[in-house]
């Protein structure tokens, strides 16, 4: 029996054999031409038939999913799309009168190398795409339809990487794992995976051999475990594992229409995460009691241009219809750091997640902001719907806020729409700023929303995506707890209530913890919402 360790991804136990996922060698070789012209007709032929491809991938990953996890195929069409990119291509091919196989290759490894280089997290994981997009144009000239990944019966899928579009290809019912020698718990297909439900374990190293290939093995998600060969004894402890697991799930499954109440008699809200309109069945399927953030600005993300106000208020019409008197939070654009659209031509900016990002956006380009407010207020007539502005670290924030919000009113009523006057508005606890100043905030909002992600972040000053910073980030640090119990006391001295959205929501071993120092609301990814219940319902606060 062999035993090796990775980072789990994704929990749960996997038991099959191993089946090696080696990517097609495209060998390219570089040789003249004699029409550049004809060369590179060529290669736009190629790169729309890869932009199709990525297309369906783009719709089967919104079906498996959800369309805010699928995003990461639009950006690989809109590489397709750069100018830079296709600049470089051209050149190569014009310059140097060679075949297009080969420019798209240097191309991408010119691309790759600069992105890997750079210091922001998210521009080095553009590596990796770039690269992958790259390898697709030159699989099409090369009139290559081998994938590497069409599968028999169940297996479980070992690579040293694998990209996100790699990823989504994967057929469900044939997978039973993957585990890569490479890859971060933080990258696009590790929130794939853990989308997809499948049992996953990354940066295994090179212990990872190609000659376990055939061999069966024991996935264990939850430790990050893998078993080779496993013995009697492994085999039948992590089988009696599996079961249990299983047995589980199963019984979060009676949970639905139980109601989020604790041993002693507090009830707590239970609401879902979700990233675009496409998720509302995962919401229902899971007995949400209400959407506790609609990130909205993956409205702005799948678009070229700017959505207009019609195109908003169908969507926000229809997640409010659709949630049926439920309520309906939905925050404000937040682009900006790691969620670029082309179009803002927003600036380059050595730090961009304390730059130019989300609210600052919307106060510095008051006509985006008032476009977003007037399709949300005309929505609120149609459903129960709050809206939550992200990134606050001022009270004349607020106030700003509320002035456009007045504008935008005035403007409805001049023109007879129909709206909620009294919608409820609230902010997102985002920066340590906020925190130390939540009680004369709360004294302006209707509600607090805590995003620990970028909270932990802020106030730890870690990189939450930065491998080499992994052993330091820790979202159990005291000055977060205490950071979230004066923001509930401020909030309740003022007569507002407070929920958390970000990850940590979810987070079991501190769902008590929360409670205790007056969190009202936990919003969670749809999926975790049951798991989130059944703790709340073991719990005796007396």
């Amino acid at each position: 029996m062999y035993v090796l360790k990775g980072k789990s991804v994704f929990g749960g136990v996997a038991i099959g054999k191993i089946s090696f996922y080696n990517k097609p060698n495209e060998i390219v070789k570089r040789y003249k031409i004699e029409h550049p012209d004809a060369e590179f007709e060529r290669f736009e032929s190629a790169r729309k038939t890869a932009m199709e491809q990525l297309a369906k991938l783009y719709e089967k990953a919104v079906v498996e999913v959800g369309e805010a996890n699928a995003m990461i195929m639009q950006v690989h069409l809109m590489m397709l799309e750069d100018l830079d990119y296709l600049d470089s291509v051209k050149n190569i091919i014009f310059t140097q009168c060679v075949n297009a196989e080969y420019a798209v290759g240097v191309t991408g490894d010119n691309f790759s190398q600069m992105f890997s280089t750079m210091e922001d997290e998210y521009m080095r994981e553009r590596a990796a795409d770039v690269k992958d997009i790259s390898e697709r144009v030159i699989r099409v000239l090369n009139h290559d339809d081998n994938n590497g990944l069409i599968l028999s019966e169940p297996v479980i899928i070992a690579a040293t990487d694998l990209a996100p579009s790699e990823t989504v290809q994967l057929d469900k019912n044939k997978v039973l794992s993957f585990i890569t020698r490479q890859g971060t718990v933080s990258s696009h297909t590790a929130i794939l995976a853990r989308n997809m439900n499948i049992p996953a374990i990354v940066s295994v190293g090179d212990e990872l051999s190609d000659d376990y290939n055939g061999k069966l093995a024991i996935i264990d998600g939850f430790t990050g475990t893998i078993y080779i060969e496993p013995d009697e004894t492994i085999l039948a402890e992590m089988t009696e594992k599996k079961k249990v697991d299983e047995e589980k799930k199963a019984l979060l499954l009676n949970l639905k229409g139980k109601e989020n109440i604790t041993k002693d008699g507090r009830k707590v809200n239970i609401y879902a995460n979700i990233g675009n309109s496409t998720d509302i069945g995962d919401v229902l399927k899971n007995d949400a009691g209400g959407i506790g953030l609609f990130r909205s600005e993956f409205l702005y993300l799948e678009k070229n241009t700017f959505p207009t106000e019609d195109e908003q208020f169908a969507v926000y019409k229809y997640v409010a219809e659709s949630m049926a008197g439920k309520k309906v939070i939905i925050r404000t654009l937040d682009i900006g750091a790691d969620k670029q659209a082309e179009y803002f031509n927003l600036p380059a900016e050595e730090n961009p997640a304390l730059g130019y990002r989300a609210i600052r956006i919307c106060l510095t380009q008051v006509d985006i902001f008032k476009t977003q407010l007037r399709a949300l207020f005309r929505a609120s007539a149609f459903g129960n719907i709050s809206i939550m502005f992200p990134m606050i670290t001022s009270v004349e924030e607020v106030l700003e806020i509320k002035e456009v919000v007045k504008e935008v009113k005035e403007e409805l009523r001049s023109t007879g729409i129909e709206f909620k006057e009294n919608l409820e508005m609230g902010i997102m606890i985002e920066t340590p700023a906020a925190v130390m100043i939540s009680d004369l905030l709360a004294k302006e909002v209707d509600f607090f929303s805590v995003g620990t992600n970028d909270l932990t972040q802020y106030t730890t000053a870690i990189d939450r995506q930065n491998p080499r910073l992994e052993k330091f980030y820790n979202p159990h640090h005291l000055a977060i707890l205490r950071m979230l119990e004066l923001t509930a006391k401020n909030a309740h001295d003022n007569g507002i209530w407070v929920g958390i959205c970000g990850e940590l929501a979810a987070d079991l071993e501190l769902t008590e913890e929360f409670l205790r120092i007056g969190i009202d609301e936990l919003s969670v990814s749809p999926g975790l919402v049951l798991s989130v219940r059944k703790k709340v319902r073991e719990i005796d606060l007396s």
